[in-house]
């Protein structure tokens, strides 16, 4: 992607998933209404601390809990800072 980013030790940047937009029915969800994503792709990642290296790795998608992260603007997208504790799962 070429970010001009570096996240420190153990932080991960994460690129949310888009919210949802419509149901499973096919109801449309309007932007007021929409749950925060809680998937992302990691885009950058820092270098870990010294015993403990990232478990994860850049393109990696991963989950996260609702209300972990830092949120950012960057380049004009949207973007989740977070230290790598903050992620449930890789999936």
């Amino acid at each position: 992607m070429g970010l001009n980013i570096k996240p420190l030790a153990d932080r991960v940047l994460v690129e949310p998933a888009a919210a949802e937009t419509t149901t499973a029915s096919g109801i449309i969800i309007p932007d007021n209404a929409k749950e925060k994503p809680q998937k992302g792709t990691i885009v950058a990642i820092g270098t870990g601390k010294k015993d403990e290296p990232l478990t994860v790795k850049v393109g990696d998608t991963v989950l996260y809990g609702k209300y972990s992260g830092t949120e950012l603007k960057f380049e004009g997208k949207d973007y989740l800072m977070m230290r790598e504790s903050d992620i449930m799962a890789i999936i």
